[in-house]
């Protein structure tokens, strides 16, 4: 029985360590693929190895990629846990402490100073979480798993094109299980295109140089379109039984019907504390993230570029809100 016992043992856990050995002899085939795809692109063999000589399947990653939320949150809950006084009270703190350089990025980009350093709240808490997943070993995981690989394999080869061109160590280039990088939160093709040296270092670095992190969060918002002279919308009420041109308002939302303010202030919608609308002639569109029951919001061409960088309309109004409380 010992020897049966013994035997069936053995054979179980060959059984269980053949899928690991597969596997992992499967992602180091995949990896000496993607080293012949890099070379091409220019990544030398040293950033490579630096980056990916010990990179394995992250389990957690996966989990975090293919787990769904248990439930979701209302728009209210949503911004309660995103707009927080005391996050608002640390951005003011922020807008006065970085108020020189702040400035200067703002008139060479047009993008307003408030929401510079509203983004960088909501995004990593102003710095202080910015992700603790070694990126390249994140982004090889994902690529490797099959559900979006083409998308993260991209990426992954735009992150080795970063560590090449020297803006950040191998080791230091930490981010989001997704890939994520930086106080900004840029994705590396994001970096690629949007990221900025602004203090003329040689590197774009917006990990921990902080006039990086503000320029490049303004040029990718300028590149999105920013208008400096609108702000992102407001909270308005609509009169009773609202219709225009027999649609109504959530037809009117859900169909992204743009008109000028004092288009929509003729049909009767007012501010939110039921004064009349701005004497302004920006186009604006209604947006309810709560349906028909809930609030209800005019939105500029400024609220379109912040969906360029989260296509949400609960953070696209969450930044929004916060903005307006350092204004």
């Amino acid at each position: 029985m010992v020897r049966l016992f013994l035997f069936i043992t053995a054979t179980v856990m060959s059984i269980a360590v053949i899928p690991m050995v597969a596997q992992a002899d499967n992602f180091q085939t995949w990896l000496a693929d993607l080293r012949v795809e890099a070379q091409k692109r220019g990544v030398s063999d040293a950033i490579f190895d630096a980056a990916l000589a010990d990179a394995k399947p992250i389990k957690r990653v996966i989990e975090l990629d293919r787990s769904q939320p248990e439930f979701t949150l209302t728009f209210d809950e949503y911004l309660e846990k995103i707009v927080s006084k005391t996050r608002a009270q640390k951005a003011k703190k922020k807008l006065i402490e970085h108020d020189e350089i702040l400035t200067e990025i703002s008139k060479k980009y047009g993008v307003q100073k408030r929401f510079i350093v509203t983004f960088w709240g909501v995004e990593t808490n102003f710095g202080q979480y910015l992700g603790s997943f070694n990126v390249p070993h994140a982004l090889a995981t994902l690529a490797h798993d099959g559900r979006r690989s083409a998308y993260f394999r991209k990426e992954l080869l735009n992150a080795l094109q970063i560590l090449q061109e020297g803006h950040i160590k191998p080791s230091n280039m930490k981010g989001s299980w997704a890939g994520a990088m930086g106080q900004s939160q840029f994705m590396p093709s994001s970096f690629l295109s949007y990221a900025v040296d602004w203090d003329g270092d040689g590197k774009r670095d917006i990990w921990g140089t902080k006039p990086d992190v503000f320029a490049s969060t303004a040029y990718y918002l300028k590149k999105a379109g920013w208008d400096d002279q609108l702000t992102w919308g407001r909270r308005v009420l609509l009169p009773d039984s609202f219709t225009l041109d027999g649609k109504d308002a959530m037809m009117l939302a859900d169909k992204k019907i743009r008109k000028n303010l004092q288009f929509w202030a003729a049909a009767g919608v007012r501010s939110a504390d039921g004064s009349p609308l701005p004497k302004a002639d920006p186009v604006a569109r209604l947006v309810m993230p709560s349906g028909a029951e809930g609030a209800t919001f005019l939105v500029y061409s400024n609220f379109d570029s912040i969906l360029d960088w989260n296509r949400s309309n609960y953070y696209a109004l969450a930044i929004g809100h916060l903005s307006d409380m350092l204004n």
